[in-house]
């Protein structure tokens, strides 16, 4: 249940540990990722990533506020917003199976900067001259981490990046929902759509591979787990404080990425990196910073 006030302090722990458990999640998709697509490894998340979700709902006062119904009238919306997650995940997995595990996920922390990007076209939102200075700070950030004379540059480091771009899409589209719409309803919908799109994709890529061990079966249960705990730690994270007091700390999950890669693949891609995953990070804060200050003057006016 949520927390009466603003309790910064736990919701940043709160957060902080959900950012441990989706890149111990991506640790197990990349060892798996050898055995079964990244289509198959999107199903068996999104099925376990259904009782988190469920649960959220069941917790949400705004939910129960609304006598627990459970129709709504941007359902195709929802769906569709779970159709961008099925191939964010499908295009993210694929890029920990070929890339170093932390190069992937800071990749993946582009999509802060795309939403940005992404806000002006998609819902009118007018972006100023230092936020659009922060996205090119990030796409700068974004080109030295792919590196165009590196070996990693080319079709394969567009993957994490068109998965940020999805994400970001996903991010976008809560903003077109009814302001009255319980966000753990939309959330029910959106996994609803990222199960239904990640069963579509399966056949695209082969057929469901048979379980090869008990060991996989195992691991399979052990990301849906890890998946599933990251979800609720993040639903209970932003209903304790403002999702602003919360954006900066996304970026120690790069740190993170490349420790856990260290200690789990023996990757260390310095030079893949830095400088470009600090220029990633600044342009996100930077972004963070800049609407804060925003909204810190609408308050006083």
């Amino acid at each position: 249940m949520a927390l009466k006030g603003d309790n910064v302090v736990l919701a940043i722990g709160l957060f902080l540990t959900a950012l441990l458990f989706f890149d111990l999640m991506g640790l197990v998709i990349k060892t798996l990722g050898g055995r079964y697509t990244a289509a198959e490894l999107s199903v068996y998340r999104n099925v376990f990533g259904l009782v988190p979700t469920l649960i959220a709902l069941h917790m949400a006062k705004s939910w129960k506020a609304t006598g627990r119904a459970w129709k709504i009238r941007q359902w195709r919306l929802g769906f569709l917003r779970g159709g961008c997650i099925a191939l964010a995940q499908l295009l993210f997995y694929f890029s920990l199976t070929f890339m170093p595990f932390a190069t992937a996920s800071t990749l993946s922390y582009a999509s802060a900067i795309f939403t940005t990007a992404l806000a002006w076209p998609l819902l009118g939102e007018r972006v100023g001259m230092m936020r659009w200075l922060a996205v090119l700070i990030g796409f700068a950030g974004v080109i030295l981490v792919v590196g165009p004379s590196r070996e990693v540059f080319g079709w394969s480091a567009t993957v994490p990046l068109g998965a940020a771009a999805f994400y970001a899409l996903a991010a976008i589209s809560t903003r077109l929902f009814d302001s009255d719409v319980p966000t753990p309803l939309i959330n029910v919908y959106s996994a609803s759509g990222a199960l239904l799109g990640s069963l579509i994709l399966v056949p695209f890529f082969g057929a469901f591979s048979p379980l090869q061990s008990w060991a996989d079966l195992a691991l399979i249960a052990l990301m849906g787990g890890f998946g599933g705990v990251a979800v609720l730690l993040y639903v209970f994270a932003y209903r304790m404080t403002e999702q602003s007091n919360l954006a900066p700390f996304s970026y120690f999950g790069i740190p993170l990425a490349f420790g856990l890669g260290w200690l789990a693949f023996g990757e260390a891609p310095w030079d893949d990196l830095f400088p470009g995953a600090l220029l990633i990070a600044f342009g996100g804060l930077f972004i963070v910073w800049r609407e804060r200050r925003l909204k810190a003057a609408t308050r006083v006016k």
